[in-house]
């Protein structure tokens, strides 16, 4: 039996139930459509979105770009990049919200000096790549906060700043956007200080075993999902409007973003 994993946007709970059924509409497809065999009814949640990405009998994941540009090509296949209808997204483009507590009195990014940063992870492109991107230039080759935890995920970075142990951070557009829509009240006392620059959102991959017939069933059910009438709730839940291929080089815009950083003595958010 293949591996199907798709646990980046997942939290709030619509959006994981969303998931699943957008899984069950796949599987259906490339096992009576498309003549897969091996195809899993369900998606695994026992495995972390990182095991995933490189598990030898992976059919679908989604990974983030930064990672895949910097690591993972050449190990998996890129099967489509999703396009999702929410604020700070351009077509399969986005971007990051810096946000910082509402009664704070920085008014620009380089009021942040000294203060304290949330990153998810410091391999994520939308918490780390993009956010130093725009700090680098700020940070003149020294260090610019005073204090860097990881949390883990954009959730838990958008609980540091609730909570107070953390001034600011990077969310994803998508992921703000949900828990804006499913769970407003997560984001109450926070506030958007600043856009980031955008580029190519978290695609969906396979196994490098993966035929190129196996990549081409795959895009087909993506494709299917998006025009099926049946599946239009799911798709609103999701935000989910389309996917479209990106190629290799489509990617290589958040690894120059790195070099760019470190060319200025910025190389971790710190």
């Amino acid at each position: 039996m293949r591996l199907a994993s798709l646990s980046m946007y997942v939290d709030p709970q619509p959006l994981m139930d969303a998931t699943a059924d957008l899984w069950r509409y796949i599987s259906d497809y490339l096992r009576d459509e498309a003549g897969l065999s091996g195809v899993p009814a369900e998606l695994d949640r026992s495995l972390t979105y990182h095991e995933a990405w490189l598990h030898p009998d992976l059919i679908l994941a989604q990974t983030c770009g930064y990672p895949y540009a910097k690591r993972l090509r050449g190990s998996v296949r890129l099967v489509a990049t999703p396009i999702y209808d929410l604020p700070g997204c351009d077509g399969p483009l986005m971007r990051s919200f810096i946000i910082v507590h509402e009664s704070a009195s920085v008014r620009s990014l380089a009021d942040l000096f000294g203060l304290r940063a949330a990153v998810n992870d410091h391999e994520s492109n939308s918490g780390s790549n993009f956010f130093r991107a725009e700090i680098a230039p700020l940070a003149e080759g020294r260090r610019f906060f005073g204090d860097v935890i990881e949390t883990g995920g954009h959730a838990a970075s958008i609980t540091a700043l609730a909570e107070g142990r953390a001034d600011v951070a990077a969310i994803d557009c998508v992921t703000f956007g949900n828990i804006r829509r499913f769970a407003p009240q997560r984001l109450a006392g926070l506030r958007i200080l600043a856009e980031t620059t955008s580029g190519p959102g978290l695609p969906f991959i396979t196994s490098s075993g993966s035929s190129d017939g196996e990549v081409a069933q795959l895009r087909n059910a993506l494709q299917a999902a998006i025009n099926d009438p049946s599946l239009a709730s799911v798709r609103e839940t999701l935000a989910l409007s389309g996917f479209v291929t990106l190629s290799d080089a489509e990617y290589e815009p958040l690894l120059a973003l790195e070099r760019q950083a470190a060319l200025l003595g910025y190389r971790r958010i710190g």
